[in-house]
């Protein structure tokens, strides 16, 4: 088999001990999406298209060269359109609280600058509409500090949630082909910030957690993802994010699930064309 990386970062540890589990009997390769430029041409001829693709990048370009090889046949994990939902935080929790997932309520703003700061219950969390890199994400307990960072990012668009009291940890549930990874860590919106990830048996969740979680990648078909959960009192779950394709850094068993993922869905050969 052949397996294709999208990513500019093919020693990333999740990918590079997949590679490992990997090459004895396969060939991968690593396909930078950076100067990939769909007005340029096709950048892979047919005959030289992976069995599979890991879409680990999460650029523009990244998702435009998965559409590509997409529109040739090849399977894509996760694919384009799965990717990019995922960073519109809009589209996420509309499409989460329609399928009745516990996801945090979500108020969309044009732009920050233009929310009025009287108006709202705090205290407030406010992220970028579209997660990135160095995107917004912060909590305001008052009109004072709405107004601060309204004067640092006036026209970025935004979601608003309402702030959920909690134990101040995330519950990093990782997901790949079903099988529940687990991780605890300092919300970004604590005092600190983030610190070290701590490892967590899926045993030791609430009871319904995981089953959740793997709910979520039904309903986002994503076949690698991340959902962030906190306990918003007596084990209820509240989620407040959905990432497709994260690190899973240090997950025993992560890069082996990953590897026979990609097998799987090399096995089941090229995505039928339609049109």
């Amino acid at each position: 088999m052949r397996i294709g990386l999208i990513t500019a970062d093919p020693g990333h540890q999740l990918l590079a001990d997949t590679t490992a589990l990997l090459t004895p009997r396969h060939e991968v390769v690593a396909v930078g999406p950076g100067g990939y430029d769909p007005a340029s041409g096709d950048p892979v001829s047919p005959d030289a298209l992976a069995d599979v693709y890991l879409l680990k990048a999460r650029t523009p370009r990244a998702l435009a060269l998965a559409r590509f090889l997409e529109g040739c046949g090849a399977p894509v994990v996760n694919s384009a359109a799965a990717t990019e939902l995922c960073q519109d935080r809009t589209a996420m929790a509309e499409l989460a609280h329609r399928a009745g997932l516990p996801f945090a309520s979500t108020r969309t703003v044009a732009a920050l600058g233009r929310l009025t700061a009287s108006q709202l219950r705090y205290p407030v969390v406010v992220k970028s509409r579209h997660s990135r890199r160095h995107d917004l994400v912060a909590r305001a307990d008052d009109p004072v500090q709405l107004s601060a960072l309204s004067a640092v990012w006036p026209d970025e668009p935004v979601v608003v949630q309402d702030f959920t009291p909690n134990d101040g940890w995330d519950h990093k549930l990782w997901v790949i082909a079903g099988t529940v990874f687990a991780a605890l860590r300092r919300s970004e919106l604590a005092p600190g910030g983030r610190g070290t990830a701590l490892p967590l048996a899926p045993g030791g969740l609430p009871a319904g957690w995981p089953a959740l979680a793997r709910r979520v990648g039904s309903v986002f078909t994503l076949g690698v993802y991340g959902v962030d959960v906190i306990d918003a009192g007596g084990g209820a779950p509240l989620i407040v994010d959905i990432n497709a394709f994260p690190g899973v850094r240090g997950q025993s068993g992560a890069p082996e699930a990953l590897a026979a993922l990609a097998l799987r869905t090399a096995e089941r050969g090229p995505v039928p064309l339609t049109g």
